[in-house]
This record gives structure tokens, C-alpha cells and sequence, in this order.
């Protein structure tokens, strides 16, 4: 079951990938791309407690102490979203 939450994947998926090509190219400054690449919590499926050994603080878009390249608000280190990635 999935719940209405105004955002549906295929709009976050675009706008991803509009956003990507734009700030490659060079057409936005990185804090303007930055800001407007911010996604709802929501969308994301955000939870503040991990998803095994998958947490914020282990993932390549966070930004200590308590920020995300992609989630927008404030977010807990041990937090855990879709957009999670192993940190290299």
C-alpha cells in the first residue's frame, strides 16, 4: 500500500536528473543546484533510526553534522533514506 505523498518518484527522478545535467554543464552555481536539488523527507522515505548497517553518517551525501546533499531539513546521523550510498 502507498501512501499519497504528493511526490511521486517519477517527478523526483526527474527533476534529479534535469538538476544533474544543469549543474554539469555549468548553467547553476553549486549552492543554487544545491538548494533546488533538496528533496521532502517524505519522498524519500526518511526515517530517523537506521535500516541495518545503513545510516546517514556512513552515506556519501551526508554533511556533518546533521545535513544531506539530497534530503532537505535537518536529519539524524543514524538516520537512513532510499537515497542511501555506501560511502567509499
Amino acid at each position: 500500500m502507498q501512501g499519497n505523498i504528493g511526490c511521486t518518484r517519477r517527478s523526483v527522478l526527474r527533476t534529479a536528473v534535469v538538476l544533474a545535467g544543469a549543474a554539469g554543464a555549468g548553467l547553476l552555481s553549486s549552492e543554487r543546484a544545491s538548494a533546488q536539488a533538496k528533496v521532502p523527507n517524505a519522498a524519500m522515505k526518511y526515517q530517523d533510526h537506521p535500516e541495518g548497517d545503513k545510516q546517514c553518517d556512513n552515506c556519501l551525501q551526508f554533511v556533518p553534522p546533521d545535513a544531506c546533499k539530497i534530503v532537505e531539513g535537518p536529519i539524524s546521523p543514524k538516520g537512513y533514506c532510499i537515497a542511501w550510498v555506501k560511502k567509499a
